[in-house]
């Protein structure tokens, strides 16, 4: 059994996705926190705050810049975060006199958060189109099977007959709402954090506004209010937002488990899941992933919620906590929409003609 199953060998074609997993990889995160050094010796000199021929180094010297991931490893098990290390290799390549100016201003949680919040915005990306591609699916479906008659059920029990089209709406519904809530929440979400030892830039007086506001465009994120260090609402909202899109599509995938049932016969599918003792059996194995990844989410939410609560200017606990919950959170609202996709695509029949 491996030990994280969303990009593991014998696991991860069921529950992993590739491009989720890709925001998350090493190289994605080390390469945001170098661009976001970048950034930083492009706003510092634009304002003042560095010379201009020490940005001119940074940005030369940090161009294709290669990390020593195995030494940053093994920096962090002492320092508890990456970026000492990363920045103490950066400053070697850089050299005399220009690499006191590298990262002037800044402290580890502003590369960290910010790389977070690069990343979280390619996925959010990602998860918008295939919300707006399952809703097209959906729509086919409809126009393919729509008229044909379903029975209703309420508390596992028949009900009253309905039509597809009634089902189908609610399975619709839900993800055209939480793609409005996703609209809702990205200004809030994709901050850059930038507040230097303790969230106050004090070294950089007069220029803290400036410069952040520069940064930030060049990041291609909002400029925050205030840093946001120890808020980390945002991101709660975001892991809540993750885990109701996770629940929608767990929400069709029961829906289709039920509806594949011997006796019931309310779908078919094509490429169903086989058994090694039984084989007359179609299990809905894509289904069945839904529901799982459903369930996964909203436990990792409570954990989300722990991380809310960070002691006075910073907190190391908290912090970390979030680093092993959301991106496990992010590849599984990956995986949940990529196997919707592949589920609707397998669908032959909804229902039964009038």
């Amino acid at each position: 059994m491996s030990f994280t199953p969303f990009n593991a060998p014998l696991l991860g074609g069921l529950l992993g996705d590739v491009e989720a997993v890709a925001c998350f990889s090493v190289k994605a995160d080390l390469d945001c926190m170098v661009r976001f050094e970048v950034a930083l010796a492009q706003a510092g000199a634009s304002h003042g705050v560095i010379p201009a021929e020490a940005a001119q180094a940074i940005i030369k010297t940090l161009e294709g810049f290669e990390p020593d991931v195995r030494a940053i490893g093994m920096a962090t098990a002492r320092d508890g975060v990456v970026v000492p290390e990363l920045v103490r290799q950066m400053r070697s390549a850089i050299g005399e006199p220009h690499s006191a100016h590298l990262h002037f201003g800044a402290t580890s949680q502003d590369l960290i958060d910010t790389s977070l919040i690069m990343r979280i915005k390619g996925l959010c990306d990602l998860l918008e189109s295939r919300l707006v591609q399952a809703e097209s699916e959906l729509e086919r479906l409809e126009a393919a099977f729509g008229n044909n008659a379903l029975m209703a059920r309420t508390r596992m029990q028949a009900a009253i007959p309905v039509t597809v089209a009634d089902r189908i709406a609610a399975w619709r519904q839900p993800l055209s709402g939480h793609r409005a809530r996703l609209a809702e929440l990205r200004p809030r979400v994709l901050c850059l954090q930038f507040g230097g030892a303790a969230g106050t830039l004090d070294k950089l007086h007069d220029k803290a506004v400036p410069v952040t506001g520069e940064l930030a465009e060049l990041l291609g994120l909002n400029a925050p209010a205030r840093n946001w260090q120890t808020d980390r609402s945002a991101i709660a909202e975001f892991a809540n937002w993750l885990s109701l899109v996770t629940g929608a599509l767990g929400k069709i995938g029961q829906d289709m488990a039920l509806m594949a049932q011997n006796g019931i016969d309310e779908i078919a599918l094509s490429a169903t899941g086989t058994s090694s003792a039984m084989p007359h059996k179609q299990n809905p194995v894509l289904a069945e992933t839904l529901m799982t990844l459903a369930r996964f989410n909203a436990t990792q939410l409570a954990g989300m919620h722990h991380a809310l609560v960070h002691e006075q200017e910073r907190s190391g606990a908290a912090w970390t906590l979030e680093w092993m919950l959301l991106p496990q959170m992010c590849i599984a609202a990956g995986a949940a929409t990529r196997t919707t996709l592949a589920l609707l695509a397998r669908i032959e029949r909804i229902g039964s003609p009038v």
